[in-house]
């Protein structure tokens, strides 16, 4: 007997004897223990709770039995077992593919010994190479076909995932034809639809995105140890879904959402082997534009990447006072990127024997041949070498085109030290990297010798100018960058620190440009002049920055949302013409910026108008933590 029509059948009695019918009134119903539970909603969903279907006899309630499985439910069930067993590429070999690759290799390793073999025979008696017998001809076309397979072996995953998605499709599209031709009996069968997920942003009450059943088995694998989290992109051939299954396994292990981080609308393909690993999602940050900057004649429009309030709008003060006082000039004072290694010696006069052979002008073509091989953009400038004890620590200095450098320096150092290994021998390279060089630290050296590029930034600001825009006057911003930035900074003990906040505006151009965001440490280096000139009514300021490490090309600069800020300032990519000059000119953009940096953070200083106008812009009224939360 259909239950449904049972139970109208038992409400429309209920009805005429002017009884309240008991399904509404009860509020434990009682159920079948054969009968799977109800689908109970969200505790902040608005729908009501729905109870099984139950037959009413006087006052007792009597569950009621399923209904008999439809065609539509068996075909469902089988449908369900055949994607529980899904076509694998390795089906179409006719032996396991374990085996399949085992005797692959072992022909290619096989072909390839024989045909050696056979090659050093003929050398060794002059017998042309070309002549071959049929022995020969079997070994040639076993590599071949070995290596053809072995190459085509790393497509299966992506053969598969092919297979697996048109499977899919296949049966979703069967299940529709089989929904239409259902009709009305259909859609009585159809279970009730699934309440709606909270309207609140980031509840604990909406459920995640069900995950397909071959990911989810990945998963539990990732969380098992059984495949470690690294490999997903090379086992998968798909970036987004190695990010998705590494971040629901990373929810399951630590139990935490992060549903403030999101995942799509990012080409992780693009930062494979490059930018990042192991990626679960990516950050937003918000980028401002300060300008135009006038920089040597032209208008640049600087991009920054920052949280801090006030920043870009400051900066934006300055460009505007230089601006209208004519604009700003800079000089590229030079170029070169460094490489210290560092390598020990039974004593230190051996140590002293290399650092004199590699100061010495006469062996420095030599060197140079040596290390320019590396690249065709390095060419090396200088050897600079420190001994402690036996110690030797050797910086080596070269020009990198528009990139940044760090790995073309290091290629060029170890040609080198290969080099010298054979007039050395007793030489043992400790590291490609003393910490000579010095890399994101704030070092000495880098202050007094430079490291990537060393700039100089100035500009003149004329007395109209710093009373209408800067709201104070020249002789009290001289008195307070001398009492500030260069007594107070000795105070402290600073190394190349010499500024208010130079570090503020090279980090948010840094990340905007998709530099690397540590080199911040010895990029702003900075000391900052300020005097009065032309009978003290103008303003002339000044940055020297001896170590802004910057490329337009490689790392983050090919992200796309970097490369755009690099394109908007007109360096981006390599320039073809004049190899270095897109870098240089970026550096020289960065002291403008922090040059326009300086002069409206110390004008603000010294008019009194700092705590107010972060008071203004720097704060917000808006509780952040209940939104994340």
């Amino acid at each position: 007997m259909d239950p449904f029509r049972t139970r109208r059948r038992h409400y429309k009695s209920a009805r005429v004897r002017g009884k309240p019918n008991p399904d509404l009134i009860s509020s434990r119903p009682v159920f079948d223990p054969q009968t799977p539970p109800p689908r109970r909603s969200p505790p902040c969903s608005d729908e009501p709770r729905r109870a099984a279907p139950m037959a009413v006899e006087g006052r007792r309630r009597v569950p009621l039995p399923l209904p008999p499985p439809t065609r539509r439910g068996k075909q469902q069930q089988q449908q369900g077992g055949e994607r529980a067993r899904r076509v694998q590429a390795g089906d179409a070999l006719p032996l396991p593919i374990r085996h399949t690759n085992l005797i692959f290799s072992a022909l290619f390793a096989a072909s390839l010994a024989y045909l050696m073999r056979r090659w050093r025979e003929k050398i060794r008696t002059s017998t042309p190479l070309h002549v071959v017998g049929l022995a020969e001809i079997l070994a040639i076309c076993g590599l071949v076909a070995s290596l053809i397979y072995l190459l085509s072996f790393f497509g299966i995953a992506f053969v598969q995932s092919v297979v697996s998605n048109s499977d899919d499709e296949e049966e979703e599209e069967d299940f529709l034809i089989d929904s239409r031709a259902a009709g009305p009996v259909a859609a009585q069968a159809t279970p009730p639809p699934a309440p709606a997920p909270c309207s609140l942003l980031g509840s604990a009450c909406a459920a995640p995105k069900k995950m397909p059943e071959e990911d989810e088995e990945i998963v539990a694998e990732v969380v098992a140890g059984k495949i470690p989290s690294y490999v997903l992109e090379t086992r998968l051939g798909d970036c987004r879904r190695a990010a998705g299954i590494r971040r629901e396994a990373l929810r399951r292990t630590t139990g935490r959402e992060i549903r403030g981080l999101p995942l799509d609308g990012f080409d992780y393909a693009s930062i494979l082997g490059q930018c990042c690993e192991l990626p679960v999602g990516y950050v937003q940050l918000p980028v401002g534009v300060a300008g135009p900057l006038v920089l040597d004649g032209e208008r640049f429009y600087v991009p920054m990447a920052t949280t801090e309030g006030c920043l870009v709008a400051s900066t934006n003060r300055g460009c505007k006072a230089i601006a209208e006082s004519g604009g700003a000039t800079s000089v590229v004072l030079q170029d070169g990127m460094t490489r210290a290694p560092v390598a020990r010696f039974p004593s230190a006069r051996r140590a002293a024997e290399l650092k004199g052979f590699l100061e010495n002008p006469a062996n420095f073509d030599t060197l140079a041949m040596v290390f320019n091989r590396s690249s065709r953009f390095a060419r090396l400038q200088r050897v600079k070498c420190a001994v402690a004890g036996r110690n030797l620590y050797m910086r080596f200095s070269c020009s990198t085109g528009d990139a940044m450098g760090m790995n073309m320096v290091s290629k060029g150092v170890q040609n080198v030290l290969d080099y010298l290994q054979d007039d050395f021998p007793d030489m043992d390279v400790i590291s490609i990297s003393g910490n000579f060089c010095s890399d994101k630290k704030s070092a000495a050296v880098n202050w007094i010798e430079g490291r990537g590029k060393s700039v100089v930034c100035e500009a003149v600001i004329k007395e109209e100018v710093v009373k209408k825009v800067l709201k104070t006057n020249v002789q009290s911003l001289v008195e307070l960058n001398v009492i500030k930035n260069l007594a107070g900074s000795a105070v402290a003990g600073a190394l190349g620190g010499f500024n208010a906040h130079a570090s503020n505006i090279v980090t948010a151009i840094f990340i905007a440009t998709g530099q690397d965001p540590a080199q911040n440490v010895e990029s702003s280096q900075c000391i900052t002049m300020l005097e009065a000139v032309n009978d003290g009514k103008d303003l002339h300021i000044s940055v020297t920055m001896p170590s802004i490490e910057v490329g337009t090309v490689g790392g983050g600069t090919q992200l796309a949302s970097q490369s755009a800020c690099l394109d908007l300032l007109g360096v981006k990519g390599a320039n073809r013409e004049s190899p270095g000059s897109n870098a240089r000119l970026l550096a020289a953009v960065v002291a403008g910026a922090v040059l326009a940096g300086e002069l409206s953070l110390i004008s603000a200083q010294a008019a009194g108008h700092l705590v107010q106008s972060h008071m203004k812009y720097n704060r917000s009224s808006k509780d952040m933590s209940k939104v994340a939360s």
